[in-house]
């Protein structure tokens, strides 16, 4: 048995889109291009990125696995491009108190790359248990925790699923806001209230 790990590279851009001057017939719209938000659950050796899809819910994108600051910026260079992303959300750690710790500034700094590299808006979203959760999900689906393949399995696409959790609670954050402001928009005087 090989320890081989998936590296994100443009070989895979190729197997998942055998004609890349095709757009993604999901990524496109009588009006154009749908633009998409990507999160990414920040780890110290893995990064796992979900995509919201045409429709406005997350997915699980891939993990992208560590190497060199530059190296990840340049892979995530490509999935933003490939995918048309406009905008992306980095889940922020904070410690269960809310005080900032080495986890979140570490997020921060990540998110600060992003901003600075490719010049999209970035948004830190509060991600305390997000992992915890995606285990708990995992253990529903049965996914199991046992035996060494079940645990490497489940290390590939926990970080997966954390970023879902992290982007779906921004997009649904986001809808609730623009709900409100439909909402408040609607009644006059509701605004000022």
């Amino acid at each position: 048995m090989t320890n081989q790990k998936n590296y994100y590279t443009r070989q895979m851009d190729a197997e998942r889109d055998p004609n890349p001057a095709d757009p993604e017939p999901a990524a496109t719209q009588a009006a154009g291009t749908v633009r998409r938000v990507i999160a990414f659950d920040v780890g110290d050796r893995r990064i796992g990125v979900a995509i919201s899809d045409p429709l406005g819910n997350a997915q699980p994108l891939l993990t992208l696995y560590r190497k060199t600051p530059r190296a990840d910026l340049k892979s995530i260079g490509r999935l933003l491009r490939k995918h048309a992303v406009a905008e992306a959300v980095v889940g922020n750690p904070l410690n269960m108190s809310g005080e900032v710790g080495p986890r979140a500034r570490k997020a921060k700094e990540f998110a600060e790359q992003l901003h600075a590299e490719f010049n999209i808006p970035i948004h830190l979203i509060d991600e305390r248990l997000t992992t915890w959760e995606a285990h708990q999900l995992l253990d529903e689906a049965g996914h199991s925790r046992r035996g060494a393949s079940a645990r490497q399995q489940r290390k590939q696409i926990i970080d997966q699923v954390a970023a879902v959790l992290i982007l779906q609670s921004f997009l649904e954050a986001r809808a609730n806001l623009n709900a409100q402001a439909k909402s408040d928009a609607q009644v006059p005087g509701a605004a000022e209230a």
